[in-house]
């Protein structure tokens, strides 16, 4: 038995399901182009209640977000897959914490910022 190969005879990290094939990444790009075509066809259509379009926009996108990190960056719950699922939910915490910290330091620089006509007022 060679040493280069684990116990199935594969190599070590490269399985079926991890690995990418050109007929995944065609069906990648098959299921984000009716997932683009969708979001287009959503946010220009009278048919979809006004104030839903941006939930389902949000759901398809969400979709999309989904169909790149399995049929791209071949993201699954594999045992083998561990350190890139935990370096993705990193980045994800990362980010989030960057975006909503800043938004709850603009909102309560907001709120301590003088009204505007007090403002002008002492400019006179």
């Amino acid at each position: 038995m060679n040493d280069h190969y684990d116990a199935q005879g594969e190599a070590p990290g490269i399985s079926e399901h991890s690995g990418g094939g050109l007929r995944s990444y065609l069906i990648g790009a098959g299921f984000a182009t009716i997932l683009t075509l969708a979001s287009f066809w959503a946010s220009s259509t009278q048919l979809i209640y006004g104030p839903g379009v941006p939930i389902l926009l949000g759901v398809l996108a969400i979709a999309q977000m989904g169909v790149h990190l399995v049929f791209f960056l071949h993201i699954s719950s594999a045992p083998d897959q561990t350190n890139n699922f935990l370096a993705l939910a990193f980045g994800i915490f990362v980010v989030g914490l960057v975006v909503f910290g800043s938004m709850i330091i603009m909102a309560n620089l907001n709120h301590a910022m003088m009204p505007m006509n007090r403002l002008m007022q002492m400019q006179r």
